[in-house]
């Protein structure tokens, strides 16, 4: 297994195959996707963030295969995000893991170490690949795009950035009929949503330059918000106004979403009844700092996971 670290020090967890073209397997196949495989899950289990990724809650035949999409977004995220890459640079990276998937698709051996084995969760539970593209597709907006004119605008982002998660978690479980997806794509979308709420200061002061806002401008305007509320960290009743819409919002379209976690079986309806109450959570943090995520940026504690245990225990 070839991996490697890409300006580890302001990136200190992305890792990526290191043999981007015309590259030979090192390794036997076995070994080699076992490797990637451990790796992946390691990966994924130790960023988390507000959600549990590949969990003891998840049944062992699909965890590996969690890991293996959580490490392809996670990669491709900090591709886009992280670090101190030049828009051409970040753009080049996404479009090469762009070309492994295409040779997937086409049934075409990748080149890459890690795309083999990515190739072979794909095939094995037999995913589609569009979602992967589509991922692609939002973090390469990404690295172009800092501004959205509306809320049709950021929903089409979420449509591409975090509903192609939940879309291949349902083939994965064999349950992807259209009301399934239909119901994830809303969960999706409003954890996408609390995550921008959340992320408000972090998105505007990342990457010196760009002030990314993921708040619509059409919004903004009506409620006489700028630009520089936020670079100020102005907290007053007009943002705290906002920002309660906008997380009112985001509870509603998780609360549509919320019948799947009692239509998915066992433990897989389990682990995402978890992940709507993890997003809850969040949103009773917003709600609760009023506003004021500048200097209250809602986190979880353990605490809170306890809370979360129990209102998954006793979800309806």
């Amino acid at each position: 297994m070839h991996l490697m670290l890409v300006h580890a020090e302001p990136m200190n967890n992305l890792w990526h195959t290191c043999r981007l073209m015309n590259a030979k397997p090192s390794i036997p196949a076995s070994q080699q996707y076992a490797a990637i495989s451990q790796a992946s899950l390691k990966h994924a289990q130790q960023h988390y963030e507000n959600f549990p990724v590949a969990s003891i809650l998840l049944p062992k035949r699909y965890r590996t295969a969690v890991a293996m999409i959580y490490s392809f977004a996670r990669q491709a995220d900090d591709f886009a995000d992280e670090g101190e890459l030049e828009p051409t640079q970040r753009l080049e990276n996404l479009q090469r893991f762009r070309d492994e998937l295409e040779l997937i698709q086409a049934y075409i051996q990748p080149n890459t170490d890690f795309f083999l084995a990515l190739q072979r969760t794909i095939q094995a539970h037999r995913l589609p690949i569009k979602p992967f593209l589509d991922l692609l597709d939002a973090f390469s907006q990404d690295v172009t795009k800092t501004r959205y004119a509306n809320f049709d605008e950021v929903m089409d982002y979420c449509r591409r950035s975090a509903n192609p998660v939940g879309n291949l978690l349902l083939h994965l479980y064999g349950q992807a009929t259209p009301e399934k997806l239909m119901l994830s794509d809303d969960i999706c979308s409003a954890l996408q949503l609390i995550n921008f709420y959340q992320d408000i200061a972090i998105d505007f002061d990342k990457n010196e330059g760009k002030r990314r806002i993921y708040l619509c401008l059409d919004e903004m305007r009506a409620a006489g918000i700028v630009e520089s509320s936020i670079a100020n960290k102005q907290v007053d009743t007009t943002w705290q106004t906002f920002m309660q819409m906008n997380t009112h919002r985001a509870e509603q379209l998780l609360t549509r979403g919320k019948p799947l976690g009692m239509q998915l079986p066992g433990r897989l309806g389990f682990e995402l009844r978890m992940i709507v109450a993890g997003g809850e959570r969040i949103i009773s943090k917003l709600k609760a700092c009023n506003g004021d995520i500048f200097y209250h940026r809602p986190q979880l504690t353990k605490w809170d996971w306890v809370i979360i245990l129990l209102k998954a225990l006793t979800y309806r």
